[in-house]
């Protein structure tokens, strides 16, 4: 019986994840995470930035944004202008297992900003994708609109916002029970016997 008890507690509870906006600069011809947030970075002309919306436990497995991903097809109908910046954006709102509440996402969408050259990674966003929305701590949570509520809340791996114990601990639990009453069950045989 301890055994079992010590198996059960041991079983992995499902994994959770949070439902965020990731962003990634393209290096060359692939994807790399950020080490900065959008409000701080500041792509030079001719850098490609992109945005994930989807559903990740953390960095190492966060989705990259889908597509193409190229400068000269992304800013080919928009001229270099002095003082300012062309900075290629890759939008990619998800999919619809990582949408909140099941819903559609909008289509990906790519955009070419033109910045001033100090301008920041934000600053390129907020000039293609508005209305953005952040929190009070500076997260992005919101581009295009998208979506229209919540902020890097923490869900299960299945999607559901987590509020109770796992499906695992409660079976687990329900084995327990099933155990502990077979050998009560033992018990009270032995001693009428």
């Amino acid at each position: 019986m301890a055994a079992l008890t010590l198996l059960v507690a041991a079983a992995p509870a499902e994994a959770a994840g949070y439902r965020y906006w990731s962003f990634w600069e393209r290096d060359g011809s692939r994807w790399t995470y950020a080490t900065q947030g959008p409000a701080t970075a500041r792509p030079d002309d001719g850098a490609v930035e992109g945005f994930r919306f989807a559903v990740s436990e953390d960095s190492g497995d966060a989705s990259q944004p889908r597509g193409t991903a190229d400068f000269g097809t992304i800013c080919a109908d928009t001229a270099a202008v002095r003082g300012q910046k062309r900075v290629g954006l890759v939008i990619d709102f998800g999919t619809t297992a990582d949408a909140p509440s099941a819903r559609r996402p909008p289509a990906r969408r790519t955009a070419c900003a033109v910045v001033p050259d100090d301008a920041t990674a934000a600053d390129a966003l907020a000039a293609v994708a508005k209305p953005l929305r952040y929190d009070t701590n500076a997260l992005l949570c919101a581009i295009g609109g998208y979506p229209e509520k919540g902020c890097g809340e923490e869900i299960s791996a299945k999607g559901a916002s987590d509020s109770g114990p796992s499906l695992g601990l409660l079976a687990g639990a329900g084995v327990v029970v099933v155990v502990a009453a077979g050998a009560f069950w033992q018990a009270r045989r032995r001693k009428n016997a």
